[in-house]
């Protein structure tokens, strides 16, 4: 059995060993998004590394997996976000002339400003705004702390969102822009004024949001090739159940009803032996976190007994959605609504529960809480509901988590469309534990950068050599045929497998892991590139094999699937279940075109005959089709190496007929071997290195890299020649001016100098222009430079004729 350690937030400090509770299975549930905005980096982080552990967990140690996940459709964010935004709509349908619109706009523009802003908010108005941002928040915009001292954090964020909000308010009124642009200081302006109008029976309002937003969310999670769940549930399909739950806890004694809300009530559970704040025992009294699991519209409550108790069902008031219940109309607690579906689809103890660590507290310490309540038994001691608790760090920016509230965040849609691919933004997730904070940096990017490079240069290397060599499937199979110059390879492997397993033994510790996997590459290419002996083939498929099942397993190749036995990953955006004649139409029409120009040389010599007459890619790429290959790279060889020969037989006649061949022939062959390698297949995303003792390599290469390669190297090429030119012009400049200047004769060199007003009978100055006599000093200066004018101006004699 798996000897996995792991750091579970019930048992903080060391690591402890994982025994679920079923051999060989595991029971997990994931806090899943609250779906009232696009999801962005910080998602990413939290179930991009959840997917790493549930994925080494299920492909590497062979667990079965149940994962479950939910989706909060219903929570004070989405209330706020949909209500407002129905508010919104509303005002811009009514009929208002522009001044009375300007009017709305700049009372919601000082309202926010005195709700969040009141260093600032007397007399303000859209003129003054910029002097009084710059007075009272200067030293925080440019980079300091609102108390003057330690680094900047949340409270510096959100106070440079506010402001940002009314930049952008303060920019519509100064324009008369109408809302545009004002709507982050309008939204809650309206809903302070009108929130208790809207009709809230139709939930629609809502629920039009939440399924936007769960599908935008699905999105991103295949775009960065996160497994789906095995189960989903949702928090408006489980009200019936919620209402339940929250009754037997009312019965056990542990819960309270108070003005049609019910609270739970944290000093009877823990009168009854129970455990409070198991997660964040130094939270228990945090007012402010309190607060915030409260959600903000049940700030002010009326009837709770104890300060930290928190509601398992929320009185709904006007402008909220309700459901009827034994209190009346209202809904769930922002808390009960995990303990409801966790239970109903795990039973009353699971395995993992995850999420980020942001929910530690309260939000988990109460789900805890009432869900060991419910299943509470008098006399049998404490309930454990659930075994492991794994938070995921916070992916931070500028020293403050990544946060919608915050608006400091970059959507998964803009990231993977401007910043990262999905492999590399994996990557860099994988290079950090999964339990400590990321902050986005350079560095951070260049490090992951490398790491895919490198090891992406490993597998189209070795494909390459393998596809030059024969079969590559063969390989492994043939391993008995690895002579002894292999063996210290293949023992590296050996070892690198062991200490694998000991870093996912370790937490899953994956930066570990991953500097295992680009250890090894480094050792099979210095084993690979070794030119003293010949390699073997054998031993370096099986290392590049084992990579890519590793990599397979960590999810760095959104085509692969278990068991993960191919050669390499896919390159990005390739396509997958391709008609083969579909796939090999591109490969083929360019060695059709290349032969036609080869045939059209005129060529005599008998290598370059054989070549036009005798091969025949399509015989083998129809082999390979009957045969069943699916593999694209594979069925667009026989056009490659075609191609490839072809071109490397040009390339010998350039350098072994050169004497005879005509100037313009051996221009015409030169262009035509160049085009080929830099413009034919690289735009097929092929590259062809060049040897000088063999055949080129074909290499299989991302085509946009390869033609970013090539641009670079014009645009190098072109700026040097821009500088060469350049230089010309200046040089062609200088001489010009030293020409012109050496035309004129020594004698009439100083005349024309306004300062002097005497000279001897070689035109060196004698007086200055006030009848003084010119210094002695001066005088030597002044006959050496009449003698450096005399001796240029022979030379302009000389060069261009004409006398003095």
């Amino acid at each position: 059995m798996a000897s996995i350690k792991v750091f579970n937030s019930l048992r903080p400090g060391a690591q402890v060993p994982f025994v679920p509770k079923e051999e060989g299975k595991v029971s997990w549930y994931a806090c899943g998004p609250t779906t009232y905005d696009l999801s962005h980096l910080g998602h990413a982080r939290n179930y991009v590394s959840t997917d790493i552990i549930r994925r080494i967990l299920m492909h590497y140690y062979g667990f079965k997996v149940n994962f479950v996940m939910n989706y909060t459709d219903v929570d004070d964010k989405i209330i706020i976000k949909a209500r407002r935004k129905r508010l919104l709509e509303l005002e811009k349908e009514k009929p208002k002339r522009a001044d009375e619109v300007r009017d709305i706009v700049f009372k919601a523009f000082t309202a926010y400003a005195e709700s969040n802003l009141p260093l600032i908010a007397e007399d303000l108005d859209e003129n003054n705004y910029q002097g009084r941002k710059e007075a009272a928040y200067g030293a925080v915009l440019a980079g300091g702390t609102l108390s003057g001292e330690g680094k900047p954090g949340d409270n510096e964020a959100k106070l440079k969102m506010h402001l940002n909000n009314m930049d952008s308010a303060a920019k519509s009124l100064q324009q008369g822009s109408g809302f545009d642009g004002a709507e982050d200081v309008l939204l809650p302006y309206l809903d302070s004024l009108y929130k208790e109008t809207i009709d809230t029976s139709d939930q629609t309002i809502f629920t039009d949001l939440t399924k936007a937003m769960e599908k935008s969310f699905n999105d991103d999670m295949k775009a960065l090739n996160v497994l789906e769940p095995d189960v989903v549930t949702r928090v408006t399909e489980y009200v019936p159940q919620i209402v339940s739950f929250v009754e037997r806890i009312i019965e056990k004694g542990f819960a309270y009803e108070a003005e049609n809300s019910v609270y739970f009530d944290i000093a009877a559970f823990e009168e009854a032996g129970n455990t409070y704040a198991r997660l964040r025992p130094e939270s228990k009294t945090d007012r402010t976190l309190q607060e915030e699991g409260e959600g903000s519209l049940s700030k002010s409550v009326e009837g709770k007994r104890g300060p930290g108790d928190f509601a398992l069902w929320k009185k709904s008031r006007p402008g909220e959605p309700y459901w009827p219940s034994p209190w009346g109309n209202g809904r769930p607690g922002w808390h009960i609504e995990c303990s409801v579906m966790a239970s109903d689809k795990l039973g009353d103890q699971m395995d993992i529960h995850s999420g980020g660590i942001d929910l530690a507290f309260p939000h988990h310490d109460n789900e805890l809480a009432q869900s060991e309540a419910y299943f509470h038994q008098c006399g049998k001691g404490e309930h454990t509901w659930v075994k492991y608790f794994l938070h995921m760090g916070h992916l931070s920016i500028s020293g403050s988590k990544m946060s919608k509230s915050l608006k400091n965040f970059q959507t998964i849609q803009d990231a993977l469309a401007t910043t990262y691919t999905a492999r590399n933004m994996r990557i860099v997730f994988l290079m950090g534990r999964w339990n400590d904070g990321v902050e986005i940096s350079p560095d951070m990017r260049k490090q992951a950068d490398s790491w895919e490079t490198t090891v992406d240069n490993f597998f189209t290397n070795v494909k390459a050599r393998l596809s030059e060599a024969g079969d590559a499937v063969q390989g492994v199979k043939n391993l008995s045929l690895a002579d002894g110059h292999a063996k210290g390879l293949l023992d590296k492997l050996e070892q690198a497998k062991t200490d694998l397993e000991a870093a996912l033994n370790n937490s899953f510790d994956t930066p570990t892991a991953m500097q295992i996997i680009v250890a090894l590459v480094r050792d099979a290419n210095v084993y690979m590139n070794d030119r003293t002996v010949e390699p073997s083939l054998f031993a370096v498929e099986k290392v590049a094999r084992w990579v890519t099942k590793v990599v397979g397993i960590f999810g760095l190749d959104a085509s692969a699937t278990p068991p993960y036995d191919g050669l390499g990953w896919a390159a990005a955006g390739a396509a997958a279940n391709v008609d083969p004649q579909t796939a090999v139409k591109p490969y083929a029409a360019v060695y059709a075109a290349v032969k036609k120009e080869v045939e059209d040389l005129g060529l005599t010599e008998p290598s370059i005959q054989t070549l036009v007459t005798q091969q025949n890619p399509d015989a083998e790429f129809t082999d390979l089709e009957k045969a069943g290959e699916k593999d694209v790279e594979k069925l667009a060889l026989p056009y490659l190496r075609a191609t490839s020969r072809l071109r490397d037989e040009l390339r010998s006649t350039v350098s072994t007929s050169s004497a005879t061949l005509a100037p313009k022939t051996k221009q015409a062959i030169l262009s035509l071997s160049d085009r080929i390698r830099d413009y034919d297949l690289t735009d097929l995303g092929v590259q062809l290195d060049d040897r000088t003792d063999g055949p080129s390599l074909i290499k299989f290469v991302p085509a946009a890299r390869l033609i970013a390669a090539r641009e670079e190297k014009a645009a190098l090429l072109a700026e040097k020649a821009r500088q060469k030119e350049e230089a010309r012009k200046a040089k062609e400049k200088a001489d010009q001016e030293k020409w012109e200047k050496a035309k004129v004769p020594p004698h009439e060199y100083f005349k024309s100098d306004k300062k002097y007003a005497e000279f001897d009978g070689d035109g060196v100055p004698t007086r200055l222009a006030d009848g003084s006599e010119v210094p002695k000093s001066q005088v030597k200066k002044l006959r050496k430079e009449w003698e450096r004018q005399k001796k240029v101006h022979e030379e302009w004699v000389a060069k261009f004729g004409g006398s003095s």
